[in-house]
């Protein structure tokens, strides 16, 4: 099987050895975890805010899946981190204004005991995109 690496300056370079997305086939999206990082100035945004940090989380993804040639509504999985589980309704409500709920991915939701950069939040996914003609 063949795979790509995805890469766009308007999400955050890796911090470690990994890529932001690899494409599988030219149909499978995985897209790594997202945290809260402006992409251009490379620092966590919005440290006290949960819900400003998944927006800037969503706003990363976005840039993933549009380099990679793919859309929310493409996205068929996600996985979301929690630093603190209390968070998950204000994590929830910023999530909702991506996915249509009729249409909206599968998903887990996990609360760990850290997350990188010490941040609330943290979301990858997976997403599925036709085939080029």
């Amino acid at each position: 099987m063949s795979h790509q690496v995805i890469h766009t300056e308007n999400a955050p370079a890796p911090v470690g050895p990994y890529n932001q997305a690899i494409a599988a086939a030219g149909q499978m999206v995985f897209a790594a975890g997202q945290i809260s990082i402006d992409p251009k100035t490379s620092k966590i945004v919005h440290t006290g805010d949960v819900a400003k940090q998944t927006e800037q989380v969503m706003t990363n993804l976005e840039a993933v899946l549009r380099a990679a040639g793919a859309t929310f509504g493409d996205v068929v999985k996600t996985t979301v981190f929690l630093a603190d589980m209390n968070d998950f309704a204000a994590v929830n409500a910023v999530y909702a204004k991506y996915f249509d709920e009729a249409t909206a991915p599968a998903r887990a939701c996990v609360e760990v005991s850290r997350l990188p950069k010490d941040v609330r939040v943290e979301i990858d996914c997976i997403a599925a995109i036709a085939p080029s003609a």
